[in-house]
């Protein structure tokens, strides 16, 4: 079965920077949207940024020019580029993908375990 492997979380500094990873692990046959949500301390779970199997991609205006997200799709791989990052970045980060991991269905959404991201001022 399809899992979301994410990996590249930790502490920095606020004007540090991060690089997350996600790959889906197992037999994928496509995948559409790849994403990144977030959830801080008491908040609801949020969007990051998406990016279609084409190449679109769409941020949440707090990540707007500090933020890039990227993929491969040979490697069935997104990633997110964490630049000047601030305080209020700090939460864990969520991989989100809608993957077709059996020809007698269509795609589905699936979740990462998550990767905790503290950003200290």
């Amino acid at each position: 079965q399809v899992q979301l492997v994410e990996s590249g979380g930790g502490s920095v500094q606020a004007g540090g920077s991060l690089r997350l990873s996600c790959a889906a692990s197992g037999i994928v046959f496509s995948i559409n949207v790849m994403g990144w949500y977030r959830q801080a301390p008491g908040k609801q779970r949020e969007l990051v940024a998406t990016i279609t199997s084409g190449g679109t991609t769409n941020y949440a205006d707090s990540g707007k020019g500090r933020f890039t997200i990227s993929r491969d799709n040979a490697k069935n791989t997104v990633y997110l580029q964490m630049d000047s990052l601030k305080p209020e970045d700090t939460g864990v980060y969520y991989c989100n993908a809608l993957v077709q991991d059996s020809l007698l269905r269509g795609h589905r959404e699936l979740w990462g375990q998550g990767t905790r991201v503290t950003v200290s001022s």
